[in-house]
């Protein structure tokens, strides 16, 4: 059966289309001097922390590679033949790279289009709209072509999906890295920023006057883009990999299906992406919406066709929907409770006038609220996916809502691009109409990438739960019984309760260390202000000291990475071969329902209050420098490290203690202290 090599065609098709837009992108005028060097400034401090937490991840991947090439499936000593233990370490060294590569691109278009975006924002919006979004489809479509592409290319050589769990594996190591560095990177520079700029000495988000500002831009791009693309690489591996080990026990076909599904996934989002079209209105968030939703449309089109053409169990089409559905509900959820044109905002907004107090209570409020839609969501899709067609289904409903992953990252990394050709405009002095227009630029991405947070979240939740579908099938493949997992079982329970609190403990350490940090800024653009002569007053040819800001940035981000991942990955070893495969399971289970609320509690509540601020920003309640006005920024600094630290990074988190538990599964059964 060669019907699953659509995957690695669509793949490089993807690849292909990305590196054409890339090229559009990158022929454009990228204007004035000025507008270059703070470009290049930005685009040195994105490179230099990539390039030092690369360096860092290299070790560490090398020295997990050699730990899984000694000791999985089976220590070395044990096993008759080695080849798989080699596979399965050089499977995880390749979605490693795979993951950073796909990250680096995306940021490197990024940075490329937000100088060329501002520029063309001086001729009109629909000018510079093309350019932004055309950046943002260069990362979508290079995340998921290199993700099926690496995909294939260890399934078509080893023919066994249980070593694409190490590609999987690899990702997801390398995107908790990535996801929680530059959040925290991001997050103190943009805390900072915003405290002493717009609280202490009321100048705007972007005034160049801001030591921060810099390092502020460099954020949005190691966070937004590196890092949320890392995050959507690693969810879509892992849900291929998830539904491929599912319907392995069901025959070759249902082995193959998640593959042939994600690449017309692909062709149904290339072609999205390239309807993407700005109206004379200049309606940015109709237009962007409108790509998603024919995206959905012609994804559940190819998939019927192919379903009908290759004889398929229409439950498994019918389940792949409906998690496809269930998307498209939660990120229309995730717009409701953080779009600026909508009540929860616009109230937050209000209850400003009161007091920062005031505000954060309300926001909080209504992040709690946002969580109910969906939760039930998932829970309805699961239920549906599982009664259609079993725990296939539910791997093959987390398929079917990655399946528009492209069009999906390229609206987020779209985001930052708008954020950033602001920034330039105002810094380079190009005047209030194209400031106006690089502000509805960002204003738009602001809600494409609370979206996509959403979006991102729920295929993570339905992804983790046909990962720990994935443990059970494992494990019952292993011991050669169905092993259940009842909660009236002590040590079930115990895992349950131990796991509920690791994403508790995962969100603290990352933003305790904005926190942190951000300190340590904070005094720093004092002392700039305190003691560079001319700086606050903006006398010409006075420019304060960018590089200190990013570099206190990138030394702290770094510094908080190890304790993040030693204390994710050795709990859930611990827990394993202490107390078992059955404590092992509930573990999963309490940190995936804990980190999905978690998540969905941060990135909308994160996203209220940055848009509360924003209409405050854009006149209301006393408008900019306003006391509405700063405590609405003191709320958004809340905001802040919940919707971009924090909160994303518990996806990763989820995912990675999924698979390092069915990776170590054999180990847990052979070696746990107490029973199985």
């Amino acid at each position: 059966m060669e019907e699953w090599l659509i995957a690695p065609i669509s793949a490089l098709i993807s690849l292909l289309v990305a590196l054409y837009l890339y090229h559009c992108v990158k022929k454009q005028d990228a204007g004035t001097k000025r507008m270059q060097e703070i470009s290049s400034a930005i685009k040195e401090g994105a490179n230099a922390f990539l390039k030092r937490e690369y360096t860092t991840l290299a070790i560490f991947v090398v020295i997990v590679a050699a730990l899984l090439g000694i000791f999985v499936p089976e220590p070395v000593w044990i096993t008759e033949t080695k080849i798989k233990n080699i596979s399965l370490a050089l499977a995880y060294v390749f979605g490693s790279f795979s993951s950073a590569l796909a990250g680096y691109f995306g940021m490197d278009v990024a940075l490329r289009a937000n100088v060329r975006t501002a520029n063309a924002a001086r001729k009109g919006l629909t000018r510079a709209f093309p350019i932004a979004f055309r950046g943002g489809a260069v990362m979508g479509l290079s995340v998921v072509g290199l993700a099926l592409l690496g995909i294939s290319i260890v399934y078509g050589i080893t023919g066994d999906p249980e070593i694409v769990l190490g590609y999987s594996i690899g990702a997801s190591t390398l995107s908790l890295f990535v996801k929680a560095g530059g959040g925290i990177y991001t997050k103190t520079a943009d805390v900072s920023a915003d405290l002493v700029g717009k609280v202490e000495l009321s100048i705007s988000e972007d005034d160049p006057r801001n030591p921060a500002v810099i390092a502020d831009n460099v954020g949005d791009n190691v966070g937004d883009v590196a890092g949320m693309g890392a995050d959507l690489f690693d969810s879509y591996v892992a849900c291929v990999m998830a539904a491929m080990i599912l319907g392995s026990s069901l025959g070759l076909m249902e082995m193959n299906m998640p593959l042939i599904f994600a690449g017309l996934g692909i062709i149904a989002s290339v072609l999205g992406v390239t309807v993407v079209r700005v109206g004379k209105r200049g309606d940015l968030g109709k237009a962007l919406n409108l790509g998603t939703y024919i995206t959905c449309f012609l994804f559940g089109g190819l998939t019927l066709v192919a379903t009908i053409y290759l004889q398929i169990d229409y439950k498994i089409w019918e389940a792949t929907v409906v998690g496809l559905i269930a998307g498209v509900v939660i990120g229309i959820t995730s717009d409701y409770y953080t779009s600026i044109n909508r009540p929860p905002a616009r109230t937050t907004a209000e209850a400003s006038k009161t007091g920062a107090a005031i505000n954060i209570v309300t926001g909080f409020s209504y992040g709690l609220i946002s969580v109910f839609p969906p939760l039930l969501g998932i829970a309805i899709a699961s239920a549906l996916a599982y009664f259609l067609a079993g725990v296939y289904g539910v791997g093959m409903s987390a398929l079917g809502m990655l399946s528009i992953v492209g069009t999906i990252v390229a609206g987020d990394a779209y985001g930052p691009i708008g954020d950033n050709a602001k920034g330039i405009a105002e810094q380079s002095g190009l005047g209030e109409e194209v400031i106006d227009i690089t502000d509805k630029l960002d204003a738009a991405g602001n809600t494409t990438k609370a979206i996509s947070k959403g979006f991102a979240i729920g295929a993570a939740g339905l992804t983790a739960l046909a990962l720990l579908a994935t443990y059970q099938t494992i494990v019952n493949d292993l011991t050669g019984e169905l092993i259940g997992f009842d909660l009236m079982n002590p040590l079930v329970m115990l895992g349950v309760f131990v796991g509920i609190t690791i994403p508790c403990l995962f969100s603290a350490m990352c933003m305790l260390a904005v926190s942190k940090n951000s300190s340590v800024m904070i005094e720093e653009i004092r002392r700039q202000f305190r003691e560079i002569p001319g700086l606050k007053e903006g006398k010409e040819g006075v420019r304060p000291d960018y590089a200190s800001c990013v570099d206190i940035a990138t030394k702290a981000a770094l510094k908080a990475l190890v304790p993040l991942i030693v204390m994710s990955i050795t709990a859930t070893l611990a827990v394993g071969f202490i107390c078992g495969i059955r404590a092992l399971a509930g573990y999963l289970a309490g940190s995936i329902f804990s980190g999905f609320m978690l998540a969905i509690l941060m990135a909308n509540s994160g996203g209220m209050w940055d848009n509360a601020k924003k209409f405050i920003e854009d006149g209301h309640f006393g408008g900019k420098g306003s006391d509405a006005h700063k405590a609405a920024v003191i709320g958004d600094t809340l905001g802040d490290p919940f919707k971009d630290t924090a909160g994303p990074s518990l996806n990763t988190l989820v995912t990675v203690i999924s698979l390092i538990a069915s990776l170590f599964a054999p180990l847990i059964i052979a070696y746990a202290l107490i029973g199985l």
